[in-house]
């Protein structure tokens, strides 16, 4: 490969070079500072146009940016009051102040707080009563002020409950700064620990602990052993992540006896132990990697539970020895299912809890360890989500797991597994007169090309349903084994009141239908989950609930790669389209190992160093295939600090599309100045993103009220 710079003076460039940002006029880099970046791969010549936006340093890039978010502040200027009726809207929907329910663990009861007009949380406690006095662990809003942004990355009290350990990160980059707080007098110690991952766990001493720090590209790939009061540089380095496609992470077994060091890839895991109250040992490794395998570690008395895909691409439970628990002493618990997918496991000391899917939909089995008994737990609802809550108490019998569906607010639900009974602690209220009996939910199923079941999960509001000519809001996203499942989000009913069906498309490269799913939606398999959202869409419109000109897309991250493909592949179905920090450059941020996670996703996406990888990814890139005919009316999101998907991915892509694009639909990229991946840290803030991107879509379709 060899990369040359050359100066890029296209007539188009030259013609938008001189437009000025206003309500009629689109921006445009200066003709100065586009230079093109010209690679040679495998005999093909790549030319990359806006490479140059890349230069963070460059004065001119951020001035192209603010330019941009100058554009998109004009064009959506006439739905100024809009934004803001949806903004109150939606606020109006949540209980501003409330309390979540409280997680006894020991003598303490822990809980969280917020507060009307706050933005942040405030963590608490109350010792051995509910009715105790409250303790205020931390308050987000007096840490994060004077900041445009604050994330609580870390929090964990130490087993004794005297000290909290909390990393916070104020620019969106994920990266760390680690304190750690006295909780009987409210000091801040003197350790402090700057640019950490979010890996931590405490030691049973109290006195030590465990963190890892990334390398250049964002890997957590070191772990370090900190004593309180001992200086940073004097931190032992106990474990070193030497491939570039692993990632290291900390976690501390329910029974508190061990620790666990998960060194993983996207398709691979090792784990290294130690006991938890023996910090100065050494950590012994459970068992050596092998290519393709995974496998994850429980303690239970005398024994270590093994969550492995070894021979079982569902996953199945085995069971070995703590005193040696490598492959050669596994033994057979739990057999895969092949229509079953295992993907978590919880112990206590007389119960195994199994976090199941079936069927696109999550379940939850409960196994009694004395009568070797199990059951599934009901629920009452076709379609919802369904997932365990911090459950500390590793000797009760009781399971406390969250509850929604795409209309029944998050609902906390205390679990006996001994007699079955359950008990509702608290459910989100909704405000507003809301009212779950006006809507319908719905499970489709959508034939794809090669002849897949694709899921599609649905909601509408019944008196605003008309067959054929109905707005629907299609949301996909499809990569990482990630599962996408139809959760209650308020501020959708912005959308739904007004008539839009709200749709989640479940398709290949997510997590929904099991292990084959997923592997049937990466690598060389990829397209399918492109092909699955543009027949899933198809699919909607040829049974009546929706048409193209109706028709509005919604994706981030890797799911804006998926709104980035199908708009090149067929621009023609769809009205509007939102994506969200997209993953769009795939080839020019692939080909480049020093970008932060590139090496670790050669499992998901391939290795575009290898022929038949770069071909396949080049394929369907969204940067490299935009090409000249009419797209919708896109509106994109990007963070400048965002370490995941950088900031000169959308803005190159909106860049190529307006010098491309044939049409004269609205193109507008908003760049927040402060975040990173997420977006906005404040709750508030976060709305008013959401009612912005509502806005455009609602503008296209033309509503305002």
């Amino acid at each position: 490969m060899r990369k040359i710079h050359v100066c890029f003076r296209s007539l188009m460039a030259l013609v938008l070079s001189f437009l000025v940002v206003s309500y009629a006029q689109e921006p445009a880099p200066p003709v100065a500072e586009i230079h093109a970046k010209v690679d040679t791969v495998f005999g093909r010549v790549m030319v990359d146009n806006y490479a140059w936006l890349r230069d963070r340093d460059n004065p001119k890039v951020i001035q192209y940016l603010e330019a941009e978010n100058a554009y998109t502040e004009e064009v959506m200027k006439p739905t100024e009051a809009f934004q803001e009726a949806l903004f109150q809207e939606m606020v109006s929907r949540i209980k501003e102040t409330d309390t979540t329910v409280a997680t006894k663990w020991d003598d303490y009861y822990y809980y969280s707080r917020t507060l009307q007009g706050k933005q942040y949380g405030v963590e608490c406690r109350k010792f051995k009563s509910l009715d105790a006095s409250e303790e205020v662990l931390l308050d987000g809003n007096r840490e994060a002020e004077g900041k445009e942004f604050w994330d609580l990355g870390v929090f964990r009290v130490s087993p004794d409950h005297q000290l909290l350990a909390f990393a916070v990160d104020t620019s969106g980059n994920e990266l760390y700064t680690l304190r750690i707080k006295n909780l009987d007098t409210g000091e801040l110690l003197t350790d402090v620990i700057d640019s950490v991952t979010t890996g931590f766990e405490w030691a049973n001493d109290n006195t030590t602990f465990y963190y890892t720090i990334p390398d250049e590209a964002w890997r957590p790939y070191k772990l370090f052993r900190h004593r309180l009061g001992n200086r940073v540089s004097d931190d032992q380095l106990v474990y070193h992540e030497q491939d570039e496609a692993f990632w290291l992470d900390l976690r501390k077994s329910k029974s508190q006896e061990y620790i666990f060091v998960e060194s993983a890839s996207e398709t691979s895991s090792e784990v290294h132990i130690i006991n938890a109250s023996k910090p100065d040992g050494d950590f012994r490794l459970a068992q050596p990697r092998i290519k393709d395998v995974e496998y994850y570690l429980y303690h239970h008395g005398d024994s270590f539970f093994i969550r492995t895909n070894d021979h079982a691409k569902n996953f199945k439970l085995m069971q070995a020895p703590v005193s040696d628990p490598s492959k050669e002493r596994w033994v057979e618990a739990i057999p895969e299912n092949a229509a079953v997918k295992l993907n978590g496991v919880e112990m206590f000391k007389d119960f195994m809890v199994l976090y199941e899917r079936q069927d696109g939909l999550k379940q939850i089995r409960i196994k009694e360890l004395g009568s070797n008994k199990d059951y599934l737990i009901e629920f009452p609802e076709p379609v919802y989500d369904v997932n365990g809550a911090w459950n500390p108490d590793y000797n009760g019998q009781v399971l406390r797991y969250g509850f929604a569906s795409f209309v029944t607010s998050e609902s906390v639900y205390d679990y006996n597994m001994r007699t079955r009974e359950r008990e509702l602690k608290k459910q989100e209220e909704v405000l507003g007169g809301y009212d779950p009996t006006r809507y319908e939910i719905k499970r489709l199923f959508a034939t794809a090309r090669d002849g897949a079941k694709v899921p599609i999960s649905i909601v509408y509001r019944k008196d605003k349903f008309t067959p054929g000519a109905n707005l629907l809001y299609l949301y996909g996203y499809g990569a990482y084994e990630s599962s996408m499942d139809p959760g209650f989000r308020p501020y959708r009913f912005s959308l739904i009141d007004r008539g839009f069906i709200y749709a989640m498309a479940h398709i290949r490269g997510g997590g929904e239908m099991g292990r084959q799913w997923y592997e049937d939606g990466r690598l060389l398999k990829k397209k399918n989950s492109f092909y699955d959202f543009i027949d899933c869409a198809e699919y909607l419109i040829s049974q009546g609930y929706t048409s193209p000109d109706k028709l509005a897309i919604y994706g981030g991250s890797a799911g804006g790669l998926l709104i980035g493909s199908v708009l090149n592949m067929r621009p023609d179905l769809f009205k509007v389209a939102v994506a969200d920090v997209p993953f769009v450059d795939l080839i020019n941020t692939m080909l480049d190992p020093s970008i932060p996670l590139t090496v670790i996703e050669y499992d998901e996406w391939g290795n575009p160093h290898e022929k038949e990888y770069f071909e396949y990814m080049l394929s369907y890139s969204p940067y490299d295939n935009v090409k000249a005919q009419n797209y919708p009316n896109i509106f994109v999101m990007a963070g400048l600090n965002d370490t995941r998907v950088h900031y000169w991915e959308p803005a190159k892509w909106v860049a190529k599309l307006r010098a491309t694009k044939t049409d004269h639909n609205l193109l507008l990229l908003k760049t927040n100045m402060e975040s990173g991946h997420g977006g906005a840290s404040g709750r508030y803030d976060f709305i008013r993103e959401i009612a912005l991107e509502y806005a455009f879509v609602l503008d296209v379709f033309g509503i305002r009220i």
